[in-house]
């Protein structure tokens, strides 16, 4: 008997695969290399790192427009001080300035840098001025650089960098929206959103830190004046704060500083240790 012929299944032939144009493998190689280029080109503009010219700091620190430009400028200064770059004396006029700049993030640059040398005329007097700054961590840095001049008149704004800072509701509204408790904010990091009106007011960290507590939940009414958040310092806050009243502390100021000597997993052992420093030698210096 003869094997019943093996039936094989119809194959469709394939057509051939479409081949992509010239022109469209360009466009997609070219879109792919500024998807990856994008990113570098922001971090390059974004990062205080980069070397600028003298020509461009003089540039920047009128380019009013782009706060960054000029907080990068200051960040160089301040580095070629630390450097004993005398060539930036040039632009020492331009620091006293920027001491009344609106955005608070240069005026917060601006007081460290005028900390780095004791010799810039005008910066004792500039410095002084800032300590009746509305920004907490403008005065607190203004104080710390007071330091350097051996002047300890910002002494209670470094005591108040170690306080949690109080967050009131700037209208009365009712809340929207709100971070969570334990959250990191950064200054300028939004704790809750309030609704006056057909008004929606952002309310932001004066600090950056840990929001410890919130007094208020979504939807609920709030007057204007009423505590709302409080937000801890965060750990680099403290310890220049613990840092400088290790100069110029004095016995009032150790309830503040005896917090941060207790063994708690929010307080790292460096701050701990700094603490313990500052207590001593506040009361060495009393005896």
């Amino acid at each position: 008997m003869s094997a019943d012929p093996i039936s094989l299944p119809n194959v469709t032939p394939r057509e051939p695969r479409a081949r992509m144009s010239a022109r469209n493998r360009i466009l997609f190689l070219v879109t792919a290399w500024l998807i990856l280029l994008m990113p570098g080109l922001f971090w390059w503009n974004t990062w205080f790192g980069r070397r600028l010219s003298d020509q461009q700091i003089t540039e920047y620190l009128q380019d009013d427009k782009k706060p960054r430009h000029i907080q990068h400028v200051l960040v160089q200064i301040g580095e070629r001080i630390m450097r004993h770059d005398a060539a930036v004396a040039r632009w020492y006029p331009d620091v006293v300035r920027l001491a009344s700049y609106p955005v608070d993030e240069v005026r917060n640059t601006d007081a460290w840098v005028m900390g780095q040398d004791t010799s810039g005329p005008g910066f004792h007097q500039a410095l002084l001025q800032m300590l009746n700054d509305p920004s907490l961590t403008v005065r607190g840095n203004a104080a710390l650089s007071l330091v350097r001049f051996g002047d300890d008149s910002g002494r209670p704004q470094i005591v108040a960098l170690l306080q949690p800072a109080e967050v009131t509701a700037p209208q009365s509204g009712t809340v929207l929206d709100t971070s969570a408790r334990g959250t990191f904010i950064h200054q300028g990091g939004i704790i809750a959103k309030l609704q006056t009106g057909r008004q929606t007011i952002e309310i932001r960290s004066p600090i950056s830190g840990r929001l410890r507590t919130l007094m208020a939940e979504s939807g609920q009414g709030m007057v204007a004046g009423a505590d709302l958040a409080t937000v801890e310092p965060d750990t680099e806050q403290v310890w220049e704060a613990l840092r400088g009243l290790y100069l110029v502390g004095r016995p009032d100021d150790l309830p503040a500083i005896v917090a941060y000597e207790r063994e708690l997993p929010n307080i790292p052992d460096q701050v701990r240790q700094q603490a313990l420093l500052t207590e001593q030698a506040i009361r060495e210096r009393a005896q």
